[in-house]
Protein backbone atom coordinates (compact mmCIF):
# COMPACT_ATOMS: atom_id res chain seq x y z
CA UNK A 1 0.00 0.00 0.00
CA UNK A 2 1.27 3.45 -0.85
CA UNK A 3 1.61 5.99 1.92
CA UNK A 4 1.01 9.38 0.36
CA UNK A 5 2.60 12.56 1.63
CA UNK A 6 0.46 15.53 2.68
CA UNK A 7 1.29 17.33 -0.56
CA UNK A 8 0.34 14.30 -2.63
CA UNK A 9 -3.02 13.98 -0.84
CA UNK A 10 -3.79 17.62 -1.62
CA UNK A 11 -2.86 16.98 -5.25
CA UNK A 12 -5.08 13.89 -5.32
CA UNK A 13 -8.03 15.90 -3.99
CA UNK A 14 -7.47 18.56 -6.62
CA UNK A 15 -7.19 16.10 -9.51
CA UNK A 16 -10.27 14.20 -8.32
CA UNK A 17 -12.35 17.38 -8.31
CA UNK A 18 -11.13 18.28 -11.81
CA UNK A 19 -11.34 14.85 -13.45
CA UNK A 20 -14.63 13.75 -11.88
CA UNK A 21 -16.21 17.18 -12.48
CA UNK A 22 -17.34 17.57 -8.88
CA UNK A 23 -16.92 20.33 -6.31
CA UNK A 24 -14.65 20.13 -3.29
CA UNK A 25 -17.85 20.23 -1.23
CA UNK A 26 -19.10 17.09 -2.97
CA UNK A 27 -15.78 15.36 -2.28
CA UNK A 28 -16.09 16.34 1.39
CA UNK A 29 -19.61 14.94 1.44
CA UNK A 30 -18.38 11.68 -0.03
CA UNK A 31 -15.50 11.37 2.44
CA UNK A 32 -17.53 12.13 5.55
CA UNK A 33 -20.36 9.87 4.40
CA UNK A 34 -17.87 7.01 4.39
CA UNK A 35 -17.09 7.79 8.03
CA UNK A 36 -20.80 7.76 8.83
CA UNK A 37 -21.22 4.42 7.05
CA UNK A 38 -18.33 2.99 9.08
CA UNK A 39 -19.91 4.12 12.35
CA UNK A 40 -23.44 3.15 11.34
CA UNK A 41 -22.35 -0.37 10.42
CA UNK A 42 -20.94 -0.85 13.91
CA UNK A 43 -23.46 1.06 16.00
CA UNK A 44 -26.67 0.17 14.16
CA UNK A 45 -28.71 2.84 15.88
CA UNK A 46 -27.33 2.52 19.43
CA UNK A 47 -28.21 5.60 21.47
CA UNK A 48 -24.78 6.23 22.95
CA UNK A 49 -24.11 9.98 23.25
CA UNK A 50 -21.83 11.05 20.38
CA UNK A 51 -19.89 14.33 20.78
CA UNK A 52 -18.63 15.63 17.43
CA UNK A 53 -15.95 18.30 17.84
CA UNK A 54 -15.36 20.27 14.63
CA UNK A 55 -12.58 22.67 13.81
CA UNK A 56 -13.19 25.55 11.40
CA UNK A 57 -11.26 24.12 8.44
CA UNK A 58 -11.94 21.21 6.12
CA UNK A 59 -11.48 18.61 8.84
CA UNK A 60 -14.20 20.43 10.75
CA UNK A 61 -16.31 20.38 7.59
CA UNK A 62 -15.97 16.59 7.53
CA UNK A 63 -17.19 16.54 11.12
CA UNK A 64 -20.25 18.65 10.27
CA UNK A 65 -21.20 16.33 7.39
CA UNK A 66 -20.80 13.32 9.70
CA UNK A 67 -22.91 14.95 12.41
CA UNK A 68 -25.66 15.75 9.89
CA UNK A 69 -25.89 12.13 8.75
CA UNK A 70 -25.85 10.86 12.32
CA UNK A 71 -28.71 13.22 13.21
CA UNK A 72 -30.73 12.21 10.14
CA UNK A 73 -30.39 8.54 11.17
CA UNK A 74 -31.61 9.19 14.69
CA UNK A 75 -28.39 9.06 16.68
CA UNK A 76 -27.89 10.96 19.93
CA UNK A 77 -25.53 13.65 18.64
CA UNK A 78 -24.10 16.83 20.09
CA UNK A 79 -22.06 18.99 17.74
CA UNK A 80 -19.45 21.57 18.75
CA UNK A 81 -17.36 24.08 16.81
CA UNK A 82 -13.91 24.55 18.31
CA UNK A 83 -13.48 28.24 17.53
CA UNK A 84 -9.69 28.59 17.64
CA UNK A 85 -9.62 31.21 14.84
CA UNK A 86 -11.84 33.70 13.02
CA UNK A 87 -11.01 32.15 9.64
CA UNK A 88 -13.27 29.47 8.14
CA UNK A 89 -12.82 27.34 5.06
CA UNK A 90 -15.43 27.60 2.30
CA UNK A 91 -16.56 23.99 2.65
CA UNK A 92 -16.82 24.32 6.42
CA UNK A 93 -19.21 27.26 6.02
CA UNK A 94 -21.33 25.43 3.47
CA UNK A 95 -21.76 22.46 5.78
CA UNK A 96 -22.26 24.70 8.79
CA UNK A 97 -25.36 26.03 7.02
CA UNK A 98 -26.49 22.55 6.00
CA UNK A 99 -26.45 21.07 9.48
CA UNK A 100 -28.98 23.70 10.59
CA UNK A 101 -31.49 22.11 8.18
CA UNK A 102 -31.61 18.89 10.24
CA UNK A 103 -31.44 20.23 13.79
CA UNK A 104 -33.25 22.88 15.77
CA UNK A 105 -30.09 24.53 17.07
CA UNK A 106 -26.73 25.58 15.70
CA UNK A 107 -23.68 23.61 16.87
CA UNK A 108 -22.34 24.81 20.21
CA UNK A 109 -19.60 27.40 19.71
CA UNK A 110 -16.60 26.77 21.97
CA UNK A 111 -14.20 29.62 22.77
CA UNK A 112 -12.61 28.59 26.06
CA UNK A 113 -12.43 25.94 28.75
CA UNK A 114 -15.67 27.28 30.18
CA UNK A 115 -17.43 25.79 27.15
CA UNK A 116 -16.22 22.22 27.68
CA UNK A 117 -19.24 19.87 27.78
CA UNK A 118 -19.78 17.07 30.25
CA UNK A 119 -18.60 13.78 28.73
CA UNK A 120 -18.97 10.38 30.38
CA UNK A 121 -16.69 7.34 29.98
CA UNK A 122 -19.32 5.46 27.95
CA UNK A 123 -19.79 8.33 25.46
CA UNK A 124 -18.11 8.61 22.06
CA UNK A 125 -15.90 11.56 21.04
CA UNK A 126 -15.38 12.32 17.35
CA UNK A 127 -12.28 14.43 16.78
CA UNK A 128 -12.64 16.55 13.61
CA UNK A 129 -10.69 19.57 14.86
CA UNK A 130 -7.46 19.66 12.86
CA UNK A 131 -6.53 17.68 9.77
CA UNK A 132 -3.24 17.09 7.97
CA UNK A 133 -2.90 20.78 7.11
CA UNK A 134 -2.27 22.03 10.63
CA UNK A 135 0.41 24.71 10.35
CA UNK A 136 -0.05 26.65 13.57
CA UNK A 137 0.67 26.14 17.24
CA UNK A 138 -2.27 24.72 19.16
CA UNK A 139 -3.65 27.36 21.55
CA UNK A 140 -3.62 26.50 25.25
CA UNK A 141 -7.35 26.07 25.75
CA UNK A 142 -7.53 23.65 22.81
CA UNK A 143 -4.62 21.68 24.27
CA UNK A 144 -6.62 21.48 27.46
CA UNK A 145 -9.56 20.19 25.45
CA UNK A 146 -7.32 17.39 24.15
CA UNK A 147 -6.29 16.59 27.72
CA UNK A 148 -9.94 16.63 28.76
CA UNK A 149 -10.75 14.04 26.08
CA UNK A 150 -8.21 11.70 27.70
CA UNK A 151 -9.45 12.39 31.20
CA UNK A 152 -13.03 11.44 30.29
CA UNK A 153 -11.85 7.95 29.21
CA UNK A 154 -14.47 8.08 26.45
CA UNK A 155 -13.73 6.29 23.17
CA UNK A 156 -12.19 8.81 20.76
CA UNK A 157 -12.47 8.50 16.99
CA UNK A 158 -10.26 10.82 14.92
CA UNK A 159 -11.01 11.81 11.34
CA UNK A 160 -8.02 11.36 8.99
CA UNK A 161 -5.37 12.03 11.66
CA UNK A 162 -5.46 12.73 15.41
CA UNK A 163 -5.80 16.48 15.81
CA UNK A 164 -2.53 18.23 16.54
CA UNK A 165 -0.43 15.49 14.96
CA UNK A 166 1.62 16.53 11.94
CA UNK A 167 2.40 14.16 9.09
CA UNK A 168 6.10 14.95 9.15
CA UNK A 169 7.22 15.95 12.62
CA UNK A 170 7.11 14.78 16.21
CA UNK A 171 4.93 16.88 18.57
CA UNK A 172 6.77 18.97 21.11
CA UNK A 173 4.47 17.75 23.87
CA UNK A 174 2.11 14.78 24.32
CA UNK A 175 -0.54 17.28 25.37
CA UNK A 176 -0.50 18.92 21.93
CA UNK A 177 -2.24 15.94 20.33
CA UNK A 178 -5.52 14.04 20.63
CA UNK A 179 -4.97 10.44 21.77
CA UNK A 180 -7.33 8.48 19.55
CA UNK A 181 -8.65 4.98 20.12
CA UNK A 182 -9.25 4.73 16.37
CA UNK A 183 -8.40 6.86 13.35
CA UNK A 184 -10.23 6.69 10.02
CA UNK A 185 -7.71 7.90 7.47
CA UNK A 186 -8.48 9.06 3.93
CA UNK A 187 -6.71 7.53 0.90
CA UNK A 188 -3.80 6.05 2.85
CA UNK A 189 -2.46 5.73 6.39
CA UNK A 190 0.04 8.32 7.56
CA UNK A 191 3.69 7.50 8.23
CA UNK A 192 3.32 8.82 11.79
CA UNK A 193 1.03 5.87 12.58
CA UNK A 194 4.10 3.59 12.45
CA UNK A 195 6.91 5.50 14.19
CA UNK A 196 7.77 4.84 17.85
CA UNK A 197 7.33 8.44 19.00
CA UNK A 198 4.03 9.07 17.20
CA UNK A 199 2.24 5.71 16.81
CA UNK A 200 0.90 6.01 20.38
CA UNK A 201 -1.52 8.73 19.32
CA UNK A 202 -3.81 6.22 17.62
CA UNK A 203 -4.38 2.72 18.99
CA UNK A 204 -5.87 1.50 15.70
CA UNK A 205 -6.37 2.94 12.24
CA UNK A 206 -8.22 2.10 9.07
CA UNK A 207 -8.13 3.56 5.56
CA UNK A 208 -11.38 4.64 3.93
CA UNK A 209 -11.80 4.71 0.17
CA UNK A 210 -13.23 8.12 -0.67
CA UNK A 211 -13.12 7.65 -4.43
CA UNK A 212 -10.00 9.60 -5.29
CA UNK A 213 -9.00 9.59 -8.94
CA UNK A 214 -7.82 6.08 -9.85
CA UNK A 215 -5.14 7.25 -12.24
CA UNK A 216 -3.64 9.42 -9.51
CA UNK A 217 -3.70 6.52 -7.04
CA UNK A 218 -2.14 4.03 -9.44
CA UNK A 219 0.51 6.20 -11.10
CA UNK A 220 1.73 8.42 -8.27
CA UNK A 221 5.04 7.22 -6.89
CA UNK A 222 5.44 7.52 -3.14
CA UNK A 223 8.55 7.52 -0.98
CA UNK A 224 6.87 5.27 1.59
CA UNK A 225 5.14 1.91 1.14
CA UNK A 226 3.29 -0.18 3.70
CA UNK A 227 4.14 -3.88 3.39
CA UNK A 228 1.54 -6.57 4.03
CA UNK A 229 0.55 -9.87 2.43
CA UNK A 230 -0.77 -8.15 -0.70
CA UNK A 231 2.60 -6.50 -1.28
CA UNK A 232 4.80 -9.57 -0.69
CA UNK A 233 2.78 -12.10 -2.68
CA UNK A 234 4.15 -10.80 -6.02
CA UNK A 235 7.67 -11.11 -4.58
CA UNK A 236 7.32 -14.81 -3.77
CA UNK A 237 9.05 -17.15 -6.26
CA UNK A 238 7.36 -20.57 -6.46
CA UNK A 239 9.39 -23.75 -6.98
CA UNK A 240 9.26 -26.02 -9.96
CA UNK A 241 8.52 -29.72 -9.49
CA UNK A 242 11.94 -30.67 -10.89
CA UNK A 243 13.94 -28.15 -8.85
CA UNK A 244 16.87 -29.24 -6.70
CA UNK A 245 19.05 -27.73 -3.98
CA UNK A 246 21.61 -26.49 -6.48
CA UNK A 247 19.07 -24.02 -7.82
CA UNK A 248 18.60 -22.26 -4.50
CA UNK A 249 22.09 -21.10 -3.81
CA UNK A 250 24.68 -21.61 -1.12
CA UNK A 251 24.49 -19.35 1.94
CA UNK A 252 27.61 -18.85 4.03
CA UNK A 253 27.15 -17.57 7.58
CA UNK A 254 30.27 -16.16 9.22
CA UNK A 255 30.22 -15.38 12.91
CA UNK A 256 30.39 -16.64 16.45
CA UNK A 257 32.94 -16.44 19.22
CA UNK A 258 33.46 -18.29 22.48
CA UNK A 259 30.08 -18.31 24.29
CA UNK A 260 28.23 -16.84 21.31
CA UNK A 261 27.89 -19.75 18.91
CA UNK A 262 24.13 -19.67 19.49
CA UNK A 263 23.82 -16.48 17.42
CA UNK A 264 25.41 -18.00 14.34
CA UNK A 265 23.44 -21.22 14.82
CA UNK A 266 20.16 -19.30 14.79
CA UNK A 267 21.17 -17.30 11.71
CA UNK A 268 22.22 -20.47 9.85
CA UNK A 269 18.98 -22.25 10.67
CA UNK A 270 17.08 -19.16 9.57
CA UNK A 271 18.85 -19.18 6.20
CA UNK A 272 18.06 -22.83 5.53
CA UNK A 273 14.46 -22.55 6.73
CA UNK A 274 13.99 -19.55 4.42
CA UNK A 275 14.82 -21.81 1.49
CA UNK A 276 18.57 -21.70 0.82
CA UNK A 277 19.70 -24.84 -1.00
CA UNK A 278 22.87 -25.21 1.05
CA UNK A 279 24.15 -23.53 4.19
CA UNK A 280 27.75 -23.48 5.34
CA UNK A 281 29.01 -21.86 8.52
CA UNK A 282 32.41 -20.36 9.32
CA UNK A 283 33.15 -20.16 13.06
CA UNK A 284 36.07 -20.32 15.48
CA UNK A 285 37.07 -23.85 16.51
CA UNK A 286 34.95 -23.73 19.65
CA UNK A 287 31.82 -23.71 17.48
CA UNK A 288 32.53 -26.90 15.53
CA UNK A 289 30.97 -29.47 17.85
CA UNK A 290 28.08 -27.16 18.72
CA UNK A 291 27.04 -26.68 15.10
CA UNK A 292 27.58 -30.28 14.05
CA UNK A 293 25.30 -31.31 16.91
CA UNK A 294 22.70 -28.54 16.95
CA UNK A 295 22.46 -28.07 13.18
CA UNK A 296 23.42 -31.24 11.30
CA UNK A 297 22.14 -29.85 7.99
CA UNK A 298 25.01 -27.33 7.89
CA UNK A 299 28.55 -27.75 6.64
CA UNK A 300 31.06 -26.25 9.07
CA UNK A 301 34.40 -24.51 8.47
CA UNK A 302 36.54 -23.25 11.32
CA UNK A 303 39.15 -20.65 12.00
CA UNK A 304 42.48 -21.82 13.39
CA UNK A 305 41.75 -19.83 16.54
CA UNK A 306 39.75 -21.52 19.27
CA UNK A 307 37.77 -18.55 20.58
CA UNK A 308 37.50 -15.84 17.90
CA UNK A 309 37.67 -15.42 14.14
CA UNK A 310 41.09 -14.20 13.01
CA UNK A 311 41.37 -15.34 9.38
CA UNK A 312 38.37 -15.95 7.12
CA UNK A 313 39.27 -18.67 4.63
CA UNK A 314 37.04 -21.30 2.99
CA UNK A 315 37.10 -23.43 -0.15
CA UNK A 316 33.54 -22.93 -1.36
CA UNK A 317 31.92 -20.37 -3.68
CA UNK A 318 28.94 -19.03 -1.75
CA UNK A 319 26.03 -17.25 -3.40
CA UNK A 320 25.69 -14.84 -0.48
CA UNK A 321 27.39 -14.23 2.85
CA UNK A 322 25.74 -13.29 6.13
CA UNK A 323 28.30 -12.05 8.63
CA UNK A 324 28.64 -10.58 12.11
CA UNK A 325 26.35 -12.57 14.43
CA UNK A 326 28.11 -13.07 17.77
CA UNK A 327 31.50 -12.53 16.18
CA UNK A 328 32.79 -9.92 18.65
CA UNK A 329 34.93 -6.87 17.88
CA UNK A 330 38.46 -8.02 18.74
CA UNK A 331 41.12 -6.17 16.72
CA UNK A 332 42.14 -9.45 15.07
CA UNK A 333 38.53 -10.01 13.99
CA UNK A 334 38.38 -6.47 12.58
CA UNK A 335 41.50 -7.23 10.54
CA UNK A 336 39.96 -10.49 9.34
CA UNK A 337 36.80 -8.64 8.25
CA UNK A 338 38.91 -6.04 6.41
CA UNK A 339 40.80 -8.73 4.52
CA UNK A 340 37.61 -10.63 3.72
CA UNK A 341 35.80 -7.56 2.37
CA UNK A 342 38.72 -6.69 0.09
CA UNK A 343 38.41 -10.00 -1.76
CA UNK A 344 34.67 -10.63 -1.46
CA UNK A 345 32.60 -10.58 -4.68
CA UNK A 346 29.16 -11.78 -3.51
CA UNK A 347 26.18 -10.03 -1.86
CA UNK A 348 26.42 -9.41 1.87
CA UNK A 349 24.09 -9.28 4.85
CA UNK A 350 25.83 -7.68 7.85
CA UNK A 351 24.45 -7.89 11.36
CA UNK A 352 25.37 -7.21 14.99
CA UNK A 353 29.14 -7.06 15.60
CA UNK A 354 29.73 -6.87 11.86
CA UNK A 355 28.02 -3.48 12.00
CA UNK A 356 29.85 -2.55 15.20
CA UNK A 357 33.22 -3.24 13.55
CA UNK A 358 32.27 -1.09 10.56
CA UNK A 359 31.23 1.68 12.98
CA UNK A 360 34.68 1.46 14.58
CA UNK A 361 36.48 1.46 11.25
CA UNK A 362 34.40 3.51 8.78
CA UNK A 363 36.88 2.91 5.94
CA UNK A 364 35.34 -0.58 5.65
CA UNK A 365 32.21 1.02 4.19
CA UNK A 366 34.08 1.61 0.93
CA UNK A 367 34.58 -2.16 0.59
CA UNK A 368 30.88 -3.10 0.75
CA UNK A 369 29.21 -4.28 -2.46
CA UNK A 370 26.34 -2.12 -3.67
CA UNK A 371 23.05 -3.04 -1.96
CA UNK A 372 24.73 -4.71 1.00
CA UNK A 373 22.06 -5.28 3.65
CA UNK A 374 22.72 -3.93 7.16
CA UNK A 375 20.39 -5.09 9.96
CA UNK A 376 21.16 -2.99 13.07
CA UNK A 377 19.22 -2.81 16.31
CA UNK A 378 18.80 0.77 17.66
CA UNK A 379 22.13 1.02 19.48
CA UNK A 380 24.03 -0.48 16.54
CA UNK A 381 22.30 2.00 14.23
CA UNK A 382 23.33 4.89 16.47
CA UNK A 383 26.95 3.75 16.34
CA UNK A 384 26.69 3.62 12.56
CA UNK A 385 24.98 6.94 11.73
CA UNK A 386 25.29 8.94 14.95
CA UNK A 387 22.59 10.08 17.36
CA UNK A 388 19.30 11.62 16.24
CA UNK A 389 16.86 14.15 17.66
CA UNK A 390 13.66 12.25 16.87
CA UNK A 391 12.22 9.59 14.58
CA UNK A 392 12.11 11.85 11.52
CA UNK A 393 15.69 12.97 12.04
CA UNK A 394 16.64 9.29 12.34
CA UNK A 395 14.92 8.44 9.04
CA UNK A 396 16.57 11.37 7.28
CA UNK A 397 20.00 10.30 8.53
CA UNK A 398 19.43 6.69 7.51
CA UNK A 399 18.31 7.76 4.04
CA UNK A 400 21.38 9.96 3.64
CA UNK A 401 23.64 7.13 4.82
CA UNK A 402 21.96 4.66 2.44
CA UNK A 403 22.42 6.99 -0.53
CA UNK A 404 26.01 7.85 0.31
CA UNK A 405 27.17 4.27 0.77
CA UNK A 406 24.66 2.57 -1.57
CA UNK A 407 23.46 0.15 1.11
CA UNK A 408 20.12 -1.16 2.35
CA UNK A 409 19.39 -0.57 6.03
CA UNK A 410 16.79 -2.54 7.97
CA UNK A 411 15.72 -0.44 10.96
CA UNK A 412 14.43 -3.03 13.40
CA UNK A 413 11.47 -2.11 15.58
CA UNK A 414 7.74 -2.61 16.16
CA UNK A 415 7.22 -1.61 12.52
CA UNK A 416 10.56 -2.54 10.98
CA UNK A 417 11.44 -0.15 8.16
CA UNK A 418 13.63 -1.17 5.23
CA UNK A 419 15.44 1.81 3.69
CA UNK A 420 17.02 2.12 0.26
CA UNK A 421 18.06 5.67 -0.58
CA UNK A 422 14.89 7.80 -0.24
CA UNK A 423 12.46 4.89 -0.20
CA UNK A 424 10.95 3.48 3.00
CA UNK A 425 9.20 0.10 3.25
CA UNK A 426 7.20 -0.14 6.48
CA UNK A 427 6.44 -3.67 7.68
CA UNK A 428 3.09 -4.59 9.25
CA UNK A 429 3.82 -8.02 10.77
CA UNK A 430 5.40 -8.84 14.13
CA UNK A 431 4.58 -8.39 17.80
CA UNK A 432 6.28 -7.70 21.18
CA UNK A 433 7.30 -11.36 21.41
CA UNK A 434 10.13 -10.52 19.00
CA UNK A 435 11.76 -8.51 21.78
CA UNK A 436 13.89 -11.49 22.68
CA UNK A 437 17.53 -12.53 22.35
CA UNK A 438 18.40 -14.01 18.99
CA UNK A 439 15.41 -12.80 16.96
CA UNK A 440 17.65 -10.40 15.04
CA UNK A 441 20.08 -13.24 14.20
CA UNK A 442 17.17 -15.22 12.76
CA UNK A 443 16.09 -12.23 10.65
CA UNK A 444 19.56 -11.79 9.15
CA UNK A 445 19.65 -15.51 8.38
CA UNK A 446 16.25 -15.37 6.66
CA UNK A 447 17.32 -12.45 4.47
CA UNK A 448 20.56 -14.26 3.63
CA UNK A 449 18.63 -17.40 2.68
CA UNK A 450 16.29 -15.43 0.40
CA UNK A 451 19.16 -13.72 -1.42
CA UNK A 452 20.68 -17.18 -1.86
CA UNK A 453 17.62 -18.25 -3.86
CA UNK A 454 17.80 -15.34 -6.28
CA UNK A 455 15.74 -12.63 -4.60
CA UNK A 456 17.48 -9.30 -5.06
CA UNK A 457 18.74 -7.79 -1.77
CA UNK A 458 15.94 -5.20 -1.48
CA UNK A 459 13.13 -7.68 -2.10
CA UNK A 460 14.83 -10.24 0.13
CA UNK A 461 14.93 -7.66 2.93
CA UNK A 462 11.28 -6.64 2.50
CA UNK A 463 10.09 -10.25 2.19
CA UNK A 464 12.37 -11.49 4.97
CA UNK A 465 11.16 -8.87 7.43
CA UNK A 466 7.55 -9.74 6.58
CA UNK A 467 8.06 -13.51 7.01
CA UNK A 468 10.02 -13.03 10.23
CA UNK A 469 7.17 -11.00 11.73
CA UNK A 470 4.45 -13.27 10.38
CA UNK A 471 6.13 -16.34 11.83
CA UNK A 472 6.18 -14.62 15.22
CA UNK A 473 2.51 -13.66 14.83
CA UNK A 474 1.60 -17.30 14.28
CA UNK A 475 3.91 -18.60 17.02
CA UNK A 476 2.63 -16.15 19.63
CA UNK A 477 -0.78 -17.83 19.49
CA UNK A 478 0.86 -20.88 21.06
CA UNK A 479 3.48 -19.27 23.30
CA UNK A 480 2.38 -15.76 24.20
CA UNK A 481 4.64 -12.72 24.10
CA UNK A 482 6.77 -13.53 27.13
CA UNK A 483 7.55 -17.14 26.22
CA UNK A 484 8.27 -16.64 22.54
CA UNK A 485 11.96 -17.35 21.81
CA UNK A 486 14.01 -16.94 18.66
CA UNK A 487 13.93 -20.66 17.82
CA UNK A 488 10.14 -20.48 17.58
CA UNK A 489 10.47 -18.00 14.70
CA UNK A 490 12.40 -20.62 12.74
CA UNK A 491 9.98 -23.39 13.74
CA UNK A 492 6.96 -21.42 12.45
CA UNK A 493 8.57 -20.01 9.32
CA UNK A 494 6.99 -22.70 7.16
CA UNK A 495 3.56 -21.68 8.39
CA UNK A 496 4.36 -18.09 7.49
CA UNK A 497 5.03 -19.21 3.91
CA UNK A 498 1.81 -21.25 3.84
CA UNK A 499 -0.16 -18.29 5.20
CA UNK A 500 0.71 -16.32 2.06
CA UNK A 501 -1.88 -18.36 0.18
CA UNK A 502 -4.63 -18.51 2.79
CA UNK A 503 -7.75 -16.56 1.93
CA UNK A 504 -9.01 -14.11 4.58
CA UNK A 505 -12.35 -14.73 6.21
CA UNK A 506 -14.42 -11.65 5.44
CA UNK A 507 -18.01 -12.31 6.31
CA UNK A 508 -19.20 -8.81 7.19
CA UNK A 509 -22.67 -7.72 8.15
CA UNK A 510 -24.36 -5.00 6.12
CA UNK A 511 -26.83 -2.31 7.12
CA UNK A 512 -28.44 0.53 5.22
CA UNK A 513 -25.91 3.27 4.61
CA UNK A 514 -26.19 6.90 3.66
CA UNK A 515 -26.44 7.96 0.04
CA UNK A 516 -23.14 9.46 -1.05
CA UNK A 517 -24.71 11.62 -3.74
CA UNK A 518 -25.71 15.22 -3.10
Amino acid sequence: MKIFSREQIYEGDKLTVERQNISSTELMERAATQIFNWMHLRMQGAQVPIHVFCGIGNNGGDGLVLARHLIIHGYNVKTYVVNYSDKRSKDFLINYDRIKTVTKAWPTLMKSEADFPQIHPNDIIVDAIFGIGLNRAVVDWVKNLFKYFRETKAFTLSIDIPSGLSTDKVPKSEDDVVWAGYTLSFASPKLVFFLPQTAKYTVQWEVLDIGLDQEFLSTTETDVALIGKHEVLPIYMPRDKFSHKGLFGHSLIIGGSYGKIGAVTLASKGALSAGAGLVSVFVPKCGYNVLQTAFPEAMVFTDANEAIITDIKFDIKPTVVGIGMGVGTDSKTVSALDAFLKQNKVPLVIDADGINMISKKKSLLKLLPENTVLTPHPKELERLIGSWEDDFDKLNKVKAFSKKHKVIIVIKGANTITVLHDKLYVNTTGNPGLSTAGSGDVLSGIITGLISQGYNPLLASIFGVYLHGKSADIAVEDFGYQSLVASHIIDYLGEAFIDLFKQPENAQETVDTADTEE
